[in-house]
């Protein structure tokens, strides 16, 4: 059984209350260069990134300059998980974190030994923001009989006081796995994701109040009549979109596994349900595809994400090459702390490797 209301009580948090709007207020997004300024950006940053030993991390939903210049200097594009996972495995002592703040934290989690820099220590996420620390912890203890399964986009310090941390593609497997244990579970934070994962497996779930700025956007209604004119589109979307949406799509699935779709599925025009800085890599897998962004609430001049992550905006050239000029914008996380985040995640990872399961996910 699931209950928002309660987690509701809580939290008072939800991505369209006053502290999240209060952060998107003092979001700074760069100005558009020039051509002749970003190409000068683009080379100082590669010779930085040399002479500094360090990689470039970008996240998907990020700047496709930024995108491209990962991907151009041995550096990678991915997920936040798959991210860390690069950063833990690759040679680099300096790691650059061109996405929001929780992904940087990973990072540092996973790479307690390297520098971990980002773009601007301002990028965040609602759903850590909707999820402090103090208030979580407040809930978990109100409810000490349920385990605690909290998503990758959240802060370290909620992941230290989690159980689990999942990602939206193994979040499926893992309370599938809880609920046939006979155990009860307390979600956090994305509401709507939850609630996708509690219809699914029909677990009992007590779900937090947040969810994200971007795909709370997307409208059934508007998807519906995109229909009419798309009449063969396939709807891919990501889990974090409210249920109208979901019930309409013909795929969900984390941001790796709607690019996989996109790539494999027959359909040639694709309606899709997520961040659209993905469309980069979608147009990159798939070139002879048409992809089209669902229809949100509103137009750039009425709503707060228009279907791109305003802080995931906020990562710019020049940000990079502050940051490994500098080495401004460092991610620092508590020794202690760190290690009990640690435990979840590799309780994740275990799972994982044990299940045979690719770990991947918007977080």
């Amino acid at each position: 059984m699931s209950d928002i209301s309660s987690a509701s009580n809580m939290s008072s948090l939800a991505a369209d209350l006053t502290i999240v709007r209060e952060f998107l207020d003092r979001t700074n997004i760069p100005a558009e260069l020039r051509v002749t300024e970003r190409d000068a950006l683009i080379s100082q940053i590669k010779e930085l990134l040399q002479t500094r030993r360090a990689k470039l991390v970008a996240h998907y939903y990020t700047d496709s300059l930024l995108q491209d210049l990962a991907e151009e200097t041995d550096g990678f594009v991915g997920d936040s998980l798959e991210m860390a996972r690069f950063g833990r495995d690759c040679e680099g002592e300096v790691l650059i974190v061109a996405g929001v703040k929780f992904m940087g934290e990973s990072a540092k989690i996973l790479s307690p030994e390297k520098t971990v820099l980002m773009p601007t220590i301002e990028a965040t996420c609602s759903l850590d923001i909707a999820c402090p620390i103090d208030r979580f912890s407040e809930f978990c203890n109100e409810h000490p009989d349920r385990t605690v399964v909290v998503y990758a986009n959240t802060s370290a310090a909620v992941k230290a006081r989690s159980d689990w941390v999942v990602t939206s593609s193994i979040a499926l497997d893992v309370v599938d796995h809880l609920q046939a244990n006979g155990e009860k579970i307390l979600w956090a934070p994305d509401k709507h994701l939850g609630s996708y994962i509690q219809k699914t497996t029909g677990a009992d779930m007590l779900l937090w109040d947040a969810a994200c700025v971007v795909h709370e956007e997307f409208k059934s209604r508007g998807l519906t009549d995109m229909q009419q004119i798309y009449p063969n589109a396939a709807i891919l979307a990501h889990p974090e979109s409210p249920a109208a949406i979901l019930d309409v799509a013909d795929i969900v699935g984390s941001t790796t596994q709607i690019i996989k779709a996109a790539k494999n599925i027959s359909n040639q025009e694709i309606i899709v349900a997520t961040d659209k800085g993905i469309f980069h890599k979608l147009q990159q897998v798939a070139p002879d595809k048409k992809f089209i962004i669902a229809p949100t609430a509103g137009n750039d001049a009425t709503c707060r994400s228009c279907a791109h992550c305003p802080w995931m905006a906020m990562n710019s050239l020049q940000g990079v090459v502050n940051s490994l000029l500098n080495f401004t914008n460092e991610i620092k996380v508590d020794d202690s702390l760190a290690c009990r985040a640690m435990v979840p995640l590799q309780r994740m990872l275990d799972f994982a490797n044990s299940n045979k399961l690719k770990v991947q996910g918007k977080a």
